[in-house]
């Protein structure tokens, strides 16, 4: 049976230390310490340990390079954040327009245009609890006006409060006859539909990282993503390995390669340059970072004419 005592900051302070951490400023530390738990600064400190099993930490080891890179890590998420939510936003628009227009506003309940009938069932049981926790003016107003109307609230109504998840879901899964896949695919620079699916749950997984204040720094991502081998827009010159996909890097690049479509002259390069720059003890290493990746077309310039 697991059995371990809570211990006090004081107490958390005096075991780093004797582990070989170094703590200039116990106040400091303690303050710290009682705003972001140990248990969360641990996935940071993990690896300026030499002895995983006994947590002993390398020479010059520092609390304030803990600290440090918790902070990097922090922004980091708050700028994929904000380029996230611009494709998210451009994402929903163009699967409202299109698929309305090829169909009618309640396409995405309607069985016949997906491939999957039960990841679709799961999907609009998603989208049904997202629209039951809204406090919507225009939601309620609906429901109100149209009581009688079992389904859904129209797209350009339902879909302006469904996650990010769910639009990508719903995406994934359409039929690859349906025209407008296609069409968004290329709006996105993604020549057909083979390749935007896999974007976008990475997408999706990394915002939930970020929803949640999870550790992306130094994190190995699961799962991989399909590259265009010749993209039609700006990208990097040398292909990521099968490997380097649990990196950090390759995500953003994606990430970067939709921005800059949704919207030109971002700053994302910048940005993320300056954070480097801020952070000097944080390795790119950690994030699959390549060098002089500042250089790349895709992150030198924002879209190819």
């Amino acid at each position: 049976m697991f059995e371990k005592k809570p211990t006090t900051t004081e107490e958390q302070i005096a075991l780093l230390k004797s582990r070989g951490l170094e703590i200039s400023s116990d106040s400091e530390a303690n303050h710290f310490l009682s705003h972001i738990s140990y248990y969360r600064l641990g996935e940071y400190w993990h690896s300026m340990q030499f002895d995983k099993e006994k947590h002993i930490f390398k020479p010059n080891s520092k609390f304030e390079d803990v600290i440090a890179l918790y902070c990097f890590d922090r922004e980091i998420r708050l700028l994929i954040f904000d380029t996230i939510e611009k494709i998210e936003i451009s994402l929903r628009t163009k699967l409202i327009y299109h698929l309305s227009h090829e169909f009618d506003p309640w396409w995405f309940q309607n069985f016949d245009l997906f491939t999957d009938s039960r990841a679709l069932v799961k999907t609009l049981a998603s989208i049904e609890e997202e629209l039951s926790r809204s406090k919507d003016s225009v939601l309620n107003s609906h429901f109100k006006k149209h009581k009688d109307d079992t389904r859904f609230p129209p797209a350009w109504k339902t879909l302006e409060h469904t996650s990010f998840g769910s639009l990508s879901k719903l995406y994934g899964n359409l039929k690859h006859t349906v025209k407008s896949k296609d069409e968004i695919a290329k709006d996105y620079g993604a020549v057909n539909h083979t390749f935007l699916p896999s974007w976008l749950q990475s997408i999706a997984q990394i915002r939930n990282y970020c929803a949640h204040h999870a550790r992306l720094w130094n994190r190995n991502l699961p799962g991989t993503v399909k590259l265009l081998s010749n993209p039609p827009h700006d990208w990097i010159k040398e292909v990521p390995k099968a490997h380097e996909f649990q990196k950090l890097y390759v995500h953003l690049c994606i990430m970067k390669y939709l921005l800059n479509i949704v919207a030109p002259g971002n700053h994302m390069t910048s940005k993320l340059n300056s954070l480097f720059d801020k952070y000097p003890n944080v390795d790119p290493n950690a994030l699959g970072m390549r060098q002089s990746w500042q250089e790349e077309a895709l992150w030198k310039n924002n879209l190819s004419a």
